[in-house]
This record gives structure tokens, sequence and C-alpha cells, in this order.
């Protein structure tokens, strides 16, 4: 018997959850920000939703699926009329994808209807919900998202801002979300500034989304960065800018240089590519040894391992090809076809690895069970030796800021030492860049240990908020409300 499953082959990545996009004062809102979700496809792949308003109405289109498959035929775009919409692409943590928790979410308040996009995790979600249904709330879904609506709906004041802030002041975490009112599209940003969110102009139009590559795709100009602990309201009179928290240490997620963003994305003031580049040429000077070819695993592995090669001055291979018609969801007919999935997604290209020492460059190392497969796929292909070299450090703890990551004991780097990995995985070398090594290719001196400069907790277990809802440490209930019952 066939059953059907999403995402069977690449779940030993860690996976940001969320992008979102918004836009006021174009006619055409809902394909601009159509066009926005497919840039940020990568930053969810499960699910996406866009609403607009046209001035009386809000219209919502919500689906499974790619972008493409949601919003890519003209009378879905026609049934999203308004001169303002906002838009979200979601990745699920686990399980399936109730299509109640598919953003933006839509909910009429006394002020007048509001729909609400997320990107991110609250490490205080569950204890607040408890509250909110203490005092009578009723949810229609399993995300934190709802949980923002809900505070939203209790907070009091003659503005929506100053729910918003009311709101906002009560939860703990990582956020950047997007939000369509019947005046305004509203960005908010966390104060620590963990999830990215920039701002943009088109014509007479502003634009609000995670990364700068969604505003390359519409022709929109890069304005700014949204601060840290900013809210930005954008009406008929312009773009205007609050922050009524106290400003705190800023600690962007790292990771976000080393996989998430999109390599033509600008994040902080930093090319994300240059950045890579910087990483795999630190890479190279910390740990590399002698061999014939830098390969990378494509297609996140490219920069580090260009940046890796021009360093060590070894010749740049592609000895692994990527199919790019992978699809998310498969029918298994058993689980020795699953094995195989792996060559679904990469394949060794025997000409520059046989009889050749090489060095592999990814990433990331999760669970290690893809590293593995890779690795023999490569000595199967005639390489002689094969070291890996990753453009991390190892990933010994949960994330609990709008990260898919596994338990900490399926982590690899928390089970073993690098002795230990390099046997599971079955590689002649393994070394993964220092702390102090990506933090000097962020430009940074390195990392200051008492003042961290970026959420590295990954690495590093330095979580800069507190956990509230951590549950005697069993991680995987705690990483998001993403995930519940469909």
């Amino acid at each position: 018997m066939t059953r059907v499953t999403t995402n069977p082959f690449d779940d030993d990545k860690l996976h940001e959850e969320c992008g979102v996009f918004g836009i006021f004062g174009s006619p055409d809102a809902a394909a601009l920000t159509a066009l926005g979700l497919h840039a940020l496809q990568h930053r969810g792949q499960e699910a996406s939703g866009i609403v607009s308003f046209d001035g009386e109405r809000f219209y919502p289109h919500r689906a499974i699926g790619l972008v493409g498959d949601t919003f890519g035929d003209a009378e879905t775009i026609a049934r999203l009329p308004g001169a303002a919409a906002i838009g979200h692409n979601r990745y699920a943590t686990s399980g399936e994808t109730a299509i109640r928790n598919i953003q933006p979410l839509y909910a009429d308040f006394a002020f007048g209807g509001l729909a609400l996009g997320h990107n991110g995790n609250l490490t205080n979600a569950r204890d607040l919900r408890r509250i909110l249904v203490e005092g009578g709330a009723l949810f229609q879904s399993t995300t934190d998202t709802e949980v923002i609506q809900h505070l939203i709906a209790n907070a009091t004041g003659p503005r929506l801002l100053d729910r918003i802030i009311q709101a906002l002041r009560q939860i703990e975490g990582a956020y950047s979300l997007v939000a369509l009112s019947r005046r305004k599209v509203i960005g908010a940003r966390d104060p620590l500034g963990v999830r990215p969110l920039v701002l943009g102009r088109l014509q007479d139009a502003w634009i609000l989304t995670s990364e700068t590559c969604a505003l390359d795709i519409i022709g929109a100009r890069y304005v700014r960065d949204v601060d840290p602990g900013e809210i930005v309201i954008i009406d008929n009179a312009g773009v205007h800018s609050h922050k009524p928290y106290p400003t705190v240490r800023q600690r962007p997620c790292i990771f976000e240089y080393i996989y998430f963003a999109r390599p033509d994305s600008t994040h902080g003031g930093l090319n994300v590519y240059e950045t890579r580049k910087r990483i795999g040429a630190e890479l190279a000077r910390e740990s590399h040894v002698p061999v014939d070819a830098v390969i990378p695993v494509p297609d996140s592995g490219v920069p580090a391992a260009l940046g890796y090669a021009n360093e060590a001055g070894v010749p740049f291979e592609l000895g692994l090809i990527r199919n790019h018609y992978v699809g998310r969801t498969f029918i298994e007919p058993s689980d020795e076809i699953r094995h195989l999935g792996v060559r679904l997604k990469h394949n060794a290209n025997s000409a520059p690895l046989a009889g050749k020492d090489v060095v592999l460059v990814d990433d990331s190392i999760v669970r290690g069970t893809t590293s593995r497969k890779i690795v023999e796929m490569v000595r199967n292909a005639g390489a002689v030796s094969v070291h890996m070299r990753i453009s991390s450090p190892p990933a010994t703890h949960s994330c609990f800021y709008g990260v898919n990551t596994p338990s900490q004991e399926e982590l690899l780097a928390h089970r073993h030492d690098v002795a230990g990995m390099t046997k599971e995985i079955g590689v002649d070398s393994l070394a993964f860049i220092s702390i102090d090594g990506l933090y000097r290719a962020m430009a940074e001196p390195g990392r200051n240990e008492a003042a961290p400069q970026y959420c590295d907790a990954c690495f590093t277990g330095d979580y800069p908020t507190r956990l509230t809802d951590k549950d005697g440490g069993n991680t995987q209930a705690q990483l998001s409300l993403l995930v519940g019952p469909a």
C-alpha cells in the first residue's frame, strides 16, 4: 500500500518556517505579492496565502502547496482585488499542514478586520494561550500567530497601533510580522532583531518583506532594514516609524547568513553571497587538507565552496549535480525506494571525482543521514579520499525562534564529538568552522562572549530570551505551535 508524505528526502536540513510580504499603494497588490512569495519560496514550501483589501472588503486565498500552484493563474489573482495585500509562505515543522494553520490569518475585530502573517516563534506562546483560553478565548488554529491575534483583540486603546504595542509587549521570542487593516499595512520586528524584515519602494507603493530578493523580483528599490523593535505603519500619508520598546542589544540570527537567506539577498548591510564566500575562505584557512578538488554540496554549499577553493588554491568542481525538479510530495511504494530518495535530489558526477582526493563543502550537519549517503555516493563514483568541511559550527542545540530543528537528541553534534561524527558519516576527515572564525567572516573580530553580536544559540546554547514554554527538555513539543492535528 502506498502512502503520501511531505518532504521525505529533505529532512536533514534546518528549515526556516516562514516568509512574509506586504504591499500598500499598488493596483496590482495581489499579483506583486504572489511574485514576492515566489522569491521567498525557500523560506516556506508547504503552504502559502494572500489577503487583499479593495477599500471595502478583505479577500483571502490560502492553500497547501507551492506558490506557483496556488497563485499561478490569472483567475486566482483576479479574485484578490485591491491596492493593499499581505502574503505568507509557511514551512511546517512536522506532520501535515492544516488549512486552518495557513497564514495570513484573518479575523473581524471591534475596530474592523485584520489579517496577520508571522515569521518566527514565540517562546511563551503556550503559556499565553493557556491564559487566553482560561479567559474565554476560542482558538481556531494551533499557530502562535493566533495568540498574537487574541492579544490584540484583548488590548485597549483608541488606535490599532496602541493595541499592537500592548500585544507585542506580552510576547517573548522572535518575530517579524506583517498585518493588513482597512487603512494600513503594518510591519513589526522583535526587539532583538532575530528574524529579518526590510522596507522597499516601488513607484508610489511601499513594501515590507523578509528578504531583499523579494524586492528584486518586482523591480522594487530597497530602502532599509526595519530596525529591531520597530513598528512600521504604511498608509495613505506614507511610512510612519514607531519604536515603543526599550532598546536592547541586537541578536539577529546568524544562520540567515549561513543557509536560510537566498544568496542574492542583502541582510543587515551584508550581501549574503559574499558573506558565504568569506565563511568558506575562513574555513579553508582553519582546516584545509591537500586535495585535488573542492566539491560543493549543492545548492547551499556552493558559495562557501567557492570561497574555500579560492583561498586554498584548489580547483572548484561540480562533483554533485542537483535535480531542481524534485517536488515536495511523493508517493512511497516501499522503504527501499525511500532509501534511494537522496538520489532524486543529488547525483554524483564521476568525471571530477574518479581517482581524486576531494573536499566536500556543506553548510551544516543536522542528523547526518544525508551527509552519510552523499559521502557514500562520492566514494562509489571513484573518489580516493573524501574530506568534509562545514561552513557552520556544530549544531548542538535546538532553536526556539522559528526554525525547524530536530530534538536535541537527534542532532548528530549533540550525540558525538567531531571524531565520532567523522566515523558516523564515513569521511576521512571532518572539520567545522570555529565560532570565532564564523564571526570573523561576518566582519567581526570574533565572538564577544560577554555580549554576542548574533543569535548563535544553535551552536552555543546561549539563548537570548527566556524559554518560558520549555518543558522538561522536551524540545520537539516546544519548537512551535504551528503543528497540530489537521
